[in-house]
């Protein structure tokens, strides 16, 4: 006789279903760790929660130049901010167009909204100009000191225009410029002295640019006329003076305006410029290596250096030049043998030359902190806006409004998860603890990673977020009204509890999985295709398709066979949801021997 067929173990989840069970926990107990450890453990919410700030910027042309509003300038300034204001660790911020010249940045409350919008509205037009002369910033004078008419021109704090009473001052003014090498030379509020302008190459050397005519230095009215490049004035020596005595760098309004001016000017002329502190001004040449020839920058610590620099890199063309500016600048006496860096007018560094730099890289350096060193190599990276913008308007979000409206969608949520619940219990009884179990693992997985995302990605639970989250709610009750439903069309066919977990579960797998991935696959579309807080819904909406999936495999269909063994399922139980009476079940189906034929009666 052959030996009796033995029956195969059950494997995976049907043979040791706590494996999977245990997994999950783990998991849970894991990312909560890591919550906790992060020191955040709410997740970080947007701009319409949890307040912030929202900016109008307006696209300007610059005078004289042809119209560059387009909608190519425009997308191209919406990435360019989108990506400084990530490069600043800044989250959920949104920028997008608004009409044919305006873009919106909504910051979240949590940031610097000063910083993000200096970032935003920043042209970052850099430029490499030589030093010409430069003296300390300006200084308003102690006010029960009546001004003189050398203090009045040369003073910091205020115009000329408030210093000189009369026309007979303004005249005694001009009649002492020749002496100011005696009366304001070591003066730090005077107009430099002309031994601080001629030092190394003749000042009007200093300011020609490269192709313009030369002044004679010597021809006296002629100083006073305007060399000629390309067809635009370029201011002399004596314009120069007159506004380097006029110019105000005391306040961060008056730096400011005196930026505004300088960018205006264009890289071809020579401006007079603050150092970003106001503690000096300067008298620039025009420029030599323009910022477009930076190909990459980054913020380094050196402590040989005093602390925080941002290290450049020069294209082919900027190598060149870099190159020529920096040999010709090693030849000259201070102060005209350095180059001064200006961002969008304003002087960032000023570093003396001692030999040619020809390697292609250079470094800012001057007092920088970190966030100032990191600011500027972020706005140096990602380049120059193409058009230049005001900002229009500012507002800010209450944080009273958001919660509020926060509020609102908790509410909406719990509606909805009650409703759900409510069915459950209704239809499906002692199977709804099954789903409600399942539910509360798949919330505890998304708020752990909702809460780890914001530090780790800069994710911001927006009121969309919350939205697809409540409609996760849903998503994830319908996989298990599927699986539960396949293990009661098993039962109708008059099988067992145990069987019929096992059997209905490849159906409902194939059916469940098909569904996420439609699910996840308009997901990734509205991700992809859509701007702004649309994307948070469409984020939110993913992720939780995806916990779906782990949890029904992971704890939903373990769970099921541990509960198919314990006798209040097994046994069909009114309140189990699994009667086979309620479902209308067949007979059982049993395995009989087949009837034997009958005896012929003439044969026995």
């Amino acid at each position: 006789m052959a030996a009796p067929k033995k029956g195969r173990r059950p494997s995976g989840a049907q043979g040791r279903p706590w494996r999977p069970l245990v997994l999950i926990l783990i998991a849970i107990v894991a990312l909560t760790a890591g919550m906790f450890a992060s020191g955040h453990t709410t997740p970080r919410l947007g701009i319409d929660l949890a307040g912030g700030t929202s900016f109008t910027l307006e696209a300007k042309n610059e005078p004289g130049k042809p119209n560059a509003i387009n909608s190519d300038n425009m997308n191209t300034a919406v990435n360019i901010m989108e990506r400084r204001v990530n490069g600043l660790g800044v989250s959920e911020a949104e920028v997008q167009t608004q009409g044919d010249k305006h873009i919106i940045v909504n910051i979240p409350k949590g940031t610097n909204a000063k910083q993000s919008r200096e970032q935003v509205g920043t042209t970052a037009k850099l430029y490499f100009r030589p030093v010409v002369t430069f003296t300390d910033g300006a200084r308003t004078p102690e006010p029960e000191t009546p001004p003189t008419a050398d203090q009045g021109k040369g003073d910091q704090g205020k115009g000329a225009k408030d210093k000189k009473p009369d026309a007979d001052k303004d005249e005694a003014a001009d009649g002492d410029k020749a002496e100011q090498g005696d009366k304001g030379g070591a003066d730090a509020t005077s107009t430099p002295s002309p031994g601080a302008t001629t030092q190394g190459r003749p000042v009007t050397e200093a300011l020609k640019s490269d192709g313009a005519a030369k002044d004679d230095p010597a021809a006296g009215d002629a100083d006073k006329s305007a060399t000629k490049e390309s067809g635009k004035r370029q201011p002399s020596e004596d314009d120069l003076n007159k506004q380097l005595a006029a110019l105000d760098c005391s306040t961060e309004a008056s730096r400011a305006a005196a930026g505004d001016k300088a960018a205006a000017a264009g890289p071809d002329k020579s401006v007079v410029a603050c150092y970003r502190d106001g503690s000096r001004k300067f008298i620039l040449g025009p420029s030599k290596v323009a910022g477009t020839e930076v190909d990459g920058a980054e913020s380094i610590y050196q402590p040989e250096a005093g602390g925080w620099i941002v290290s450049l890199d020069f294209s082919g063309k900027g190598r060149k030049q870099f190159s020529e500016v920096t040999t010709e600048l090693s030849k000259q006496s201070p102060p005209q043998n350095q180059f001064a860096i200006t961002l969008d007018g304003e002087v960032v560094s000023d570093p003396k030359v001692d030999y040619p730099i020809t390697g292609g890289k250079s470094q800012i350096s001057g007092d920088f902190k970190q966030q100032e060193a990191e600011d500027l190599a972020n706005v140096l990276s990602y380049g120059a806006l193409p058009l230049t913008f005001d900002i229009v308007n500012e507002t800010s979000v209450s944080a009273a409004l958001g919660s509020e409206q926060l509020e609102a969608g908790l509410i909406a949520g719990a509606i909805g998860l009650a409703l759900v619940v409510l069915y459950l219990l209704i239809y499906y009884r002692g199977l709804s603890l099954v789903a409600l179990l399942s539910l509360a693992v798949s919330a505890a997985l998304t708020y752990t990673i909702m809460t780890l995302l914001g530090p780790g990605i800069g994710f911001a639970l927006n009121l969309p977020a919350v939205c697809g989250a409540i409609v996760a709610i849903g998503i994830t009750a319908d996989s298990f009204i599927v699986y539960f439903e396949r293990i009661r069309d098993e039962i109708r066919e008059g099988r067992t509890l145990r069987p019929a977990v096992e059997r209905g579960w490849p159906r409902a797998r194939r059916t469940i999985l098909v569904s996420d991935f439609v699910s996840f696959l308009a997901a990734a579309v509205l991700f992809v295709v859509t701007v702004g807080k649309v994307q948070g819904f469409a984020f939110t909406l993913g992720l939780t398709t995806l916990l779906d999936v782990v949890v029904v495999f992971f704890f939903t269909k373990p769970l099921m066979t541990i509960l198919a063994r314990k006798k209040f399922f097994a046994s069909g139980h009114p309140w189990s949801g699994l009667d086979p009476k309620r479902l209308g079940a067949k007979p059982p189906l049993r395995r009989g021997r087949r009837p034997s034929a009958p005896v012929d009666p003439k044969e026995a």
